[in-house]
């Protein structure tokens, strides 16, 4: 049977891999061969369930958007990531990781973050473990999301700007990546989204497979039946996404709408689209879809949204867009924003900028009354009330 899953060398397709420098090979390899091990023990999910369930408050509401429905002419659900505890799915990947980290025996704790809810997550879970937490984050970013910033400093974490490049989340990996290079033995990098080196992308996937775990739950309640017509999640690189589909990814009924960030246009030179923009190549470990330029320099991304604003993808779903299965809709700035205030305005909910870009997606299909549709709000939107506030003064 065809699978879009990853295989046993860590590719999906021709995506994917452990492109890494030589004093992170041991690092890496003894967590390919662990990872899994650990995942699937019996001590290491009951202790992840249990947190969960006390203390990220799972599972997330799948709520009938009714108003929404009726505006797109379709059974509109939303899966509520936004509702967890530190407001978005990332804590569902630190905690398992943080689990892993300490079965591994490690002591430091280190992560890069965009938006800062990743950042805020990880700083999270090492209060909770009392361990050691640095976090790297582009002086831009940290500039746009002080919220963010101030939370991972009370939590106790040291964050750290980067102010190489563009100053934003790649630069934050790359110099994350350097740390690790210098601190191998005790340091566990606990990255945030379905990127990087094998096995980071299938990890973080299974982590966040608790989302389709529920969704599947959750519509058999609702609808009598586990399947949706349509999925929509953002992606950046990708680890709401990933989360969203992982229990739906071969199963061809359901259909899977990607959106990301366009920017200012695909032709604008400000963007972040990489499935629509990206070439063939390496980025932060992995072989996937990199915008770069013609002798293979990484451009700069551009997003309104910290999170979305990476100039690769993680290759599960580089390889999804190559093969057909996902559809990849490029969503610019003001969209993205409008759409953020309709989800206000019509169901109370302010939603994150980076979700924002999936709900201004749905616009772009044309559903059947019938159709139930899930859509993940990937977290909330306090970190982003600056640049909302912004757009509604610059629109009135």
């Amino acid at each position: 049977m065809k699978t879009y899953q990853v295989d046993k060398n860590g590719f999906y397709g021709e995506f994917g891999g452990a492109y890494i420098p030589e004093i992170l090979h041991q690092c890496v390899e003894d967590l390919q061969q662990n990872y899994l091990r650990i995942i699937e023990s019996e001590s290491f999910q009951k202790e992840y369930r249990a947190l969960f369930r006390d203390y990220v408050g799972r599972p997330s509401p799948l709520y009938f958007a009714k108003r929404m429905s009726e505006k797109y002419g379709c059974r509109l659900y939303l899966k509520r990531e936004d509702l967890n505890h530190t407001g978005a799915h990332k804590i569902n990947n630190t905690i398992g990781q943080i689990l892993i980290a300490q079965q591994m025996g490690k002591t430091r704790i280190i992560a890069e973050t965009g938006a800062g809810q990743h950042g805020v997550a990880t700083a999270t879970v090492c209060a909770l473990m009392n361990m050691e937490c640095i976090v790297y984050m582009g002086k831009t970013d940290v500039e746009r999301q002080h919220i963010n910033v101030q939370k991972m400093e009370m939590l106790g974490a040291t964050v750290v700007p980067v102010t190489s490049g563009n100053m934003t989340l790649k630069d934050a990996t790359n110099e994350a990546i350097r740390d690790w290079c210098c601190h191998p033995s005790d340091t566990y990098y606990i990255i945030g989204s379905t990127v990087g080196p094998h096995p980071y992308p299938d990890m973080v996937a299974r982590l966040q497979s608790i989302i389709s775990e529920e969704i599947k739950t959750q519509l058999m309640e609702k609808e009598g039946r586990d399947y949706p017509d349509y999925l929509f999640a953002c992606v950046g690189g990708g680890s709401n996404a990933a989360g969203t589909i992982y229990h739906y990814i071969d199963d061809e009924r359901v259909k899977i709408v990607l959106a990301e960030a366009a920017g200012e246009g695909l032709e604008s030179g400000r963007s972040a689209a990489t499935i629509h923009l990206g070439k063939v190549g390496i980025i932060h470990g992995a072989r996937t879809l990199v915008m770069q330029t013609p002798d293979g320099q990484i451009e700069e991304a551009y997003s309104v949204s910290a999170g979305l604003d990476y100039p690769g993808i993680g290759p599960v779903h580089a390889n999804m867009a190559a093969q057909h299965r996902s559809t990849v809709m490029a969503i610019e700035d003001d969209e993205a924003l409008a759409a953020a205030f309709e989800l206000t305005r019509i169901e109370g909910i302010i939603p994150a900028l980076e979700s924002a870009h999936a709900l201004a997606a749905l616009s772009k299909v044309n559903f059947k009354p019938e159709d139930v549709v899930v859509l993940t709000v990937s977290g909330r939107g306090d970190k982003d009330m600056d640049t909302y506030i912004k757009y509604k003064n610059r629109v009135k």
